[in-house]
């Protein structure tokens, strides 16, 4: 459920999109979002940090995108909302609290170094998607961009996370992999 919640504002965005214009779509992401997290903590009394991030972000370049009628401002949140979390997950391991384990270390039990690799791989998966964004919005055409925003990214992200699950399950200790079968 958390799942579907979670993709609602792209929908909305893409549907938006395609019957009127990036405007419309945009102001309806804003307020998609806003309703997307009233609706997380309605159900699970909690709403997660990079749900909040992102509707800050969304907020702010939303805004201006629709205020000033420029959509660079609509592409630029995407790289910006990936550079954050970049560095965030940077940041946190330097810190020495991953905030990768501090998610999933609860779940399971890993070697440090395992953890400190899927950080900084996490950490190049959101430093290229915001690299590829950027180059899309400002090379290619806003109808491309657009589908690359919703499908491409999305596509990479599960993509990723599927990836990272593969490599989650090979470091797992033998009666941990027993219990998960």
């Amino acid at each position: 459920m958390k799942q579907l919640i979670d993709f609602i504002p792209l929908i909305v965005f893409f549907a938006l999109y395609k019957m009127y214009d990036i405007y419309v779509a945009t102001g309806a992401l804003i307020i998609a979002t806003a309703i997307q997290i009233a609706l997380t903590y309605a159900i699970y009394k909690k709403v997660e940090k990079m749900q909040i991030i992102t509707f800050v972000m969304v907020a702010i370049f939303g805004g201006m995108t629709i205020f000033l009628h420029d959509d660079n401002f609509i592409k630029w949140k995407v790289t910006i909302v990936y550079a954050t979390f970049a560095i965030g997950l940077a940041a946190s391991h330097a810190m020495g609290k991953s905030a990768i384990k501090a998610m999933l270390g609860k779940e399971l039990t890993l070697p440090e170094k395992v953890w400190a690799t899927i950080n900084w791989a996490w950490v190049g998966f959101f430093t290229l998607c915001a690299g590829l964004n950027l180059y899309v919005a400002y090379q290619l055409p806003l109808d491309v961009w657009v589908n690359f925003k919703v499908f491409g990214l999305l596509a990479a992200t599960l993509a990723f996370t599927v990836v990272t699950g593969i490599y989650l399950y090979k470091h797992l200790p033998k009666d941990n992999q027993d219990k998960q079968d």
